[in-house]
């Protein structure tokens, strides 16, 4: 017996995010595959002490009464009602930085998949993208869906 596919997503509530678990979920159903879909949910982190630091008092916000694994959940559920022989998909709430915890997840996956927002270009640059990251570091091909891309999904 061949082993399936492994598909990893990251949502984080966004259109382009949506549009992400959609496709993975389309492409896991036509091959018999798996996705898994990873929610990384943000520390309360310092940010560099520099004069370049874009929040106030050198934190990034967090919002902490969000139900992050419920979010999630509606997430799956909204993608795999239309769908007549869904793959199996196993959510995963995780902890810490986004493109960190996709680039641990990557190394047992087949490949990974994200949304991009697009940012704009000193955000990009200062801080980085999850996107960029992943595309830089993932142990797996990745697949990157666009603002663009997310509309012409939807």
């Amino acid at each position: 017996m061949a082993r399936k596919r492994k598909i990893v997503v990251g949502v984080d509530g966004s259109p382009q995010s949506e549009a992400a678990l959609r496709w993975a979920v389309g492409e896991a159903a036509a091959d018999r595959g798996e996705v898994r879909a990873v929610l990384v949910r943000a520390r309360d982190e310092l940010l560099p002490g520099t004069s370049y630091a874009i929040q106030p008092h050198g934190r990034r916000p967090v919002a902490q009464d969000e139900d992050y694994a419920g979010l999630l959940r509606e997430s799956v559920r909204k993608t795999l009602q239309n769908i007549e022989n869904p793959p199996l998909v196993e959510d995963l709430v995780a902890d810490g930085d986004p493109a960190t915890e996709l680039i641990k997840e990557s190394s047992a996956a087949d490949l990974l998949v994200v949304g991009s927002h697009g940012a704009r270009m000193v955000t990009e640059l200062l801080l980085g993208s999850v996107a960029t990251q992943c595309v830089r570091h993932a142990h797996c091909p990745v697949v990157v869906l666009t603002a663009e891309s997310a509309q012409r999904l939807s």
